[in-house]
C-alpha cells in the first residue's frame, strides 16, 4: 500500500547546489519564523546550518554576520 506524503514535514540533507531527501514529506518549517515550506517552493536554505527559510531576506537575516 503506498502512502501519501501529504501534511508530513521531510527531512532534507542541504547541500550547496539542491538537497537530499531522507524522509519524505511534502514540506519543511522556516528556522526563524516557524512558516510551512512546500518542497517545491523551497529555494532558500544553509549548507553550514541544515535550515530552510522562507524567503531571501529571512535567509540574510539568519545569515548575516553578527
Amino acid at each position: 500500500m503506498l502512502m501519501s506524503n501529504t501534511d508530513r514535514l521531510a527531512r532534507l540533507h542541504y547541500m550547496a547546489n539542491g538537497f537530499r531527501v531522507l524522509s519524505p514529506g511534502d514540506h519543511v518549517v522556516c528556522e526563524t519564523s516557524g512558516v510551512r515550506i512546500a518542497l517545491e517552493d523551497l529555494r532558500y536554505w544553509s549548507v553550514t546550518r541544515q535550515a530552510a527559510y522562507a524567503t531571501a531576506t529571512l535567509a540574510s537575516e539568519a545569515l548575516a554576520p553578527r
